[in-house]
């Protein structure tokens, strides 16, 4: 239960004005309960009396008692019909809540804790839970409160037969308790055990449903292997959930019975009362009402009391993840972050390596990108070319060494201001099911409607071509996860997200891989617009083709987190080294394909 004021404060901060009319409506209507059977006592009273000795006074009483029950309950009904409408703007307000708390930690989560498998874990966990078990809490501790003052009530009619009654009542109940504490315990180790199945299913769904994945299940004929991969997780998951319910309902079995038997213990004892002439009808009528909707009543509070532990259970899995905290943070006093760069970017000494991994990515690197220049960086694969865009932007830190713009570590610069002055194009950017316009404007939301910034972007980009063709121009609809979608090649893509990042305006540029998706003739022309653009930008360039690298005003290959060669695309070719090598043999092929 260590999370349940928590959970109350997260309840509160969601929408006070609901909690307050929820309380006061739980306390109405907790109270009517008793009194309806109160009012069933002096009922059954009044009509035996009057059909004993019939005068118009018994028979105005008989009259007025049966219509102040019926006004109560219709007022009961109200209630509950308000209640239930507070209920579910209670929940909707809550549910936006908790997903606005996922997902600004979403936000402002490292990059390094996706690569890790326990907060993939901690992110499904939290993202399953979001929408039920806080409305759930919320609801029973409503219910909880409504029973309490229900059951307080209860207890105060039963006394008039004497004090042991409420206390058989509540002894009663004690094993329904049990049940649902022990039940409750099991499910929520079970339901953290099952996460990694889970995950693993709902991978194997998607592979099955998706578009990314269509075309090779089709080609590879791979679609049953993985159905049934699929079905084997869930059919394991089936029985583990078959076992815990058939458990519970044999412990809920037992709790029942011990209940009934108690129940008509005391029973027979009040109809014996009764015979005796000790107690009227009425008695009977209010005994039998009182006892058995307190014993249900009961039932229920010590259910709502367990679930309230289950959903406090639970909930430990959205506040483990709302807790995490970053490690990749400002300062709390971060240095004036200059609007340019006047020297240049310098990598120092710097040791970096990916969560999990033993083997450092960059070892004692040093690298210096000049200020207003364009810097291209070649290599093969793992070479550790994208781990410096991501170094750069301050998505992690070094182990070791340090990343400094015009001498100031980047560490010691506001996070947000620091990014500011980045444009970035990753080797796979995001396809954004938003319109074409849109797409562009997303490198820089803060001028959303800066058409001409869209449209000129778009030309530097090649994109303006592309969005030339669609009939609603820049107002179309990108990708098919919506209607009226269009979906892009990947060169087609990759230039809309090109215009995107020229749109930031910013003046350091990063391309990882940026005519990755054009070919020759496509990343000629596109290049030309490009060094246009970037006149008097920081630009650093990572790319396989020699033909882009060779626009760059220095050039550095790397091999194995190390710079193995530095200079200008003809001195490079003057040393005869490495990058000459490859460039022979690049231009080889295309004069080839040509």
């Amino acid at each position: 239960m260590s999370n349940l004021p928590r959970g109350i404060s997260l309840i509160w901060n969601a929408g006070k004005i609901w909690v307050i009319g929820q309380f006061f409506l739980m306390v109405v209507r907790g109270v009517l309960p008793a009194a309806l059977i109160y009012l069933t006592k002096l009922f059954v009273d009044s009509v035996i009396e009057t059909i004993r000795t019939p005068n118009q006074e018994q028979i105005t009483e008989v009259i007025w008692l049966g219509i102040s029950f019926a006004v109560l309950t219709i007022l009961y009904e109200i209630l509950g019909g308000v209640n239930s409408l507070i209920l579910t703007a209670q929940k909707e307000n809550l549910t936006d809540h908790v997903f606005e708390l996922i997902h600004k930690k979403a936000a402002k989560t490292d990059l390094a804790f996706y690569e890790q498998p326990e907060v993939f874990n901690h992110l499904h966990r939290a993202r399953a839970q979001a929408r039920s078990r806080p409305a759930e809490l919320s609801a029973q501790l409503g219910s909880i409160l409504q029973n309490s003052v229900t059951l307080i009530s209860m207890g105060i009619v039963l006394l008039r037969f004497g004090l042991w009654l409420p206390v058989v009542l509540f002894i009663s109940t004690l094993p329904t308790l049990f049940v649902v504490v022990y039940s409750t315990s099991r499910l929520h180790a079970w339901q953290r055990k099952k996460t990694q199945d889970e995950r693993e299913s709902w991978y194997y769904d998607q592979l099955l449903t998706t578009g990314d994945s269509a075309a090779e299940i089709r080609l590879f004929g791979i679609g049953p292997y993985f159905r049934r991969k699929f079905v084997a997780i869930r059919k394991k998951l089936r029985i583990q959930q078959l076992r815990l319910g058939f458990r519970q309902r044999l412990l809920e079995f037992g709790a029942s019975l011990f209940a009934l038997v108690l129940a008509g213990g005391v029973f027979v004892w009040i109809v014996s009362q009764t015979i005796k002439g000790l107690g009227t009808v009425g008695d009977l009528a209010l005994f039998y009402q009182a006892f058995n909707q307190g014993q249900g009543l009961m039932r229920t509070f010590l259910g709502d009391i367990g679930r309230l532990y289950s959903n406090s259970l639970f909930l430990s899995d959205l506040f483990e993840y709302l807790d995490l905290e970053p490690k990749v943070v400002s300062p709390k006093r971060p240095l004036s972050t200059p609007n340019d760069l006047e020297q240049g970017i310098a990598l120092e000494k710097v040791t970096f390596n990916y969560h999990g991994s033993k083997e450092d990515v960059l070892k004692d690197f040093d690298l210096f990108i000049p200020a207003k220049k364009t810097v291209a960086v070649v290599g093969p694969n793992g070479a550790g070319k994208s781990t410096l865009i991501k170094l750069i932007c301050r998505f992690y830190d070094p182990e070791a060494g340090s990343i400094k713009f015009d001498g100031t570590d980047l560490r010691d610069l506001s996070l947000s201001e620091l990014r500011g002055l980045i444009t970035v194009l990753f080797q796979a950017p995001f396809k954004y099911n938003t319109s074409a316009g849109e797409n562009i404007a997303l490198g820089d939301i803060s001028r959303p409607s800066d058409q001409k910034g869209i449209e000129t972007a778009a030309y530097e980009a090649g994109a303006d071509e592309i969005i030339a063709e669609f009939g609603a121009g820049y107002e179309q609809m990108l990708g098919k996860r919506f209607s009226d979608g269009r979906e892009l090649s990947g060169g087609e893509w990759q230039r809309i997200a090109l215009a995107r990042a020229f749109f930031r305006q910013s003046p350091i540029i990063l391309l990882d891989e940026p005519t990755s998706s054009m070919d020759p003739w496509a990343e000629a022309d596109w290049l030309k617009k490009f060094l246009k653009m970037a006149k008097d930008k920081t630009v650093v360039v990572i790319t396989h083709r020699f033909t882009t690298a060779s626009q760059a005003d220095l050039i550095y290959v790397m091999e194995d987190g190390k710079i193995v060669e530095t200079g200008s695309h003809n001195e490079l070719l003057e040393n005869d080294g490495r990058y000459a090598s490859s460039w022979r043999e690049q231009m080889a092929k295309y004069a080839l394909n040509e």
